[in-house]
């Protein structure tokens, strides 16, 4: 047995050693860093190096000046930025694709990486209710989900039109109407605007006081347009009214693309599918399961009814493509090299099954109403209808809040953001770990409480 892989195995075992050392210490530890640790980070402001050095001191010092240095985002009681945790499985997953290293454009690159997104493509479209033969492209997350199901959307409504975007550009192309919900998430802006689409020609549709499209407002469409709907409002966690959305774009021959980052997976829990209702009928959907479903950063996905649009937007060829009659990943999205993140979603389905994909989605509901209950019964005010995962909560003006919110930062017992509402300032609470518990609920909200009497005292 050859030994040229004793160091990089030595490696992986002091890797494993560090990573062991970090989740030890996870709950114990400021969620966010401390000023001292944050200072330590200038270590590794050096000049490159001359010569080489030792691998394994290089990994120490990554371990012991960056590992304090992270956020403990795998922690139970971060509630920033819609930022999921990771389940183990998925980590462990995640680990072993790592040294296998596939790149997954071809089949022919990685056969494991291709059959496992044929499978998670097939488990994802019956979970979430979507129609049969629908296509999945796994990308890095809603950012480039999202672009491509606009991209498959824009590029079919030109060919209709008798416009082919790939061999003809967008030099000259019939002009397509975008509507977009008021409360539309920056990334569905930011891929509009990159797929030539920019905020001067979207038209902007009001929204309801929980940041639903308001359908008195929608609208006669008379030429096919690109609508997009949303699922999860990144403040409040509403869901667009979808069945009524894609019957009247439907009516004129348009396309309907759902952003569905975090709230998607609602579509996989009966008790939350009052939130869905037509969801199934739209055209395109984006998710990142790196969020709701804690699979490891980054994994994102991109769902389109027809198969064809979607290949068709990435269609590209050169003479050393090795096309096969399996799946070749690259036909589905904008990337042709990349990582093989079929690999840890595969284990995450698996091992939850249907069954725990739903009890992990209502865990975080259920925290979420929760949290929002116990913040109520301290005095804060809650903005919003508890319906996903999101919370909305502020104090007495929005000096105090903004002052509160510095102050739960700065504590370090958890971890929130602040965004605005309806001309409020509010602190943003987005429940995401599988890992939080009842106990850091209530260690939150005593944080909070501790926070806001410091900010009433300065």
């Amino acid at each position: 047995m050859s030994d040229s892989f004793d160091p990089q195995i030595a490696l992986l075992k002091s890797a494993l050693r560090y990573a062991e050392e970090y989740l030890t210490a996870i709950e114990e530890r400021p969620v966010f860093p401390s000023v001292d640790t944050l200072r330590a980070l200038d270590h590794f402001d050096e000049p490159l190096p001359d010569v080489s050095s030792e691998a394994s001191e290089t990994l120490s010092m990554l371990h012991r000046i960056g590992s304090p240095s992270t956020v403990a985002q795998v922690g139970g009681r971060y509630f920033g930025f819609v930022n999921g945790g990771a389940l183990p499985v998925g980590v462990a997953a995640r680990v072993l694709a790592d040294v296998w290293d596939q790149n997954t454009a071809h089949y022919v690159m990685s056969p494991v990486a291709a059959r496992l997104e044929e499978v998670c493509e097939g488990w994802l479209t019956d979970l979430l209710g979507l129609p049969e033969g629908t296509a999945a492209g796994f990308v890095t997350g809603s950012t480039l989900a999202n672009l491509s199901g606009l991209a498959a959307g824009r590029n079919e409504l030109l060919r209709r039109r008798g416009w082919d975007v790939v061999q003809d550009g967008l030099y000259g192309a019939p002009p397509i109407s975008v509507f977009v919900g008021q409360d539309a998430h920056a990334v569905v802006r930011k891929s509009l605007a990159l797929l030539g689409m920019g905020e001067a020609h979207m038209h902007v549709i009001p929204v309801d006081d929980q940041g639903r499209l308001d359908m008195d407002h929608f609208p006669q469409l008379n030429e096919p347009a690109l609508v997009v709907a949303q699922a999860g409002n990144v403040n409040s966690g509403a869901f667009d009214p979808f069945g009524e959305i894609c019957a009247r774009t439907h009516e004129a021959g348009g396309w309907v693309h759902v952003d569905g980052a975090f709230g998607l997976w609602a579509a996989a829990v009966p008790s939350l599918r009052p939130l869905v209702p037509g969801i199934t009928d739209a055209d395109s959907w984006a998710v990142s399961a790196h969020k709701t479903l804690n699979v490891p950063y980054d994994c994102g996905i991109v769902f389109c009814r027809d198969r064809g649009a979607l290949e068709a937007a990435f269609r590209t060829s050169a003479a050393y493509f090795q096309w096969s009659d399996e799946r070749d990943p690259m036909r589905y999205t904008p990337s042709m090299s990349k990582r093989a993140r079929s690999v840890e979603l595969w284990a995450i389905l698996r091992s939850l099954g249907r069954d725990g994909v739903v009890r992990l989605v209502e865990q975080l509901c259920t925290h979420a109403q929760d949290f929002a209950h116990q913040l109520g019964a301290e005095g804060f005010q809650i903005h919003n209808d508890v319906v996903f995962n999101q919370v909305l909560v502020s104090c007495g003006t929005d000096e105090e809040t903004g002052r509160t919110l510095a102050a739960i930062q700065e504590l370090g017992e958890c971890w929130c953001g602040g965004s605005t509402w309806h001309g409020r300032s509010v602190i943003r609470v987005s429940v995401c770990s599988w890992s939080t518990t009842q106990e850091d609920i209530r260690r939150s909200v005593q944080a909070f409480s501790k926070a806001r009497q410091l900010a009433r005292t300065h």
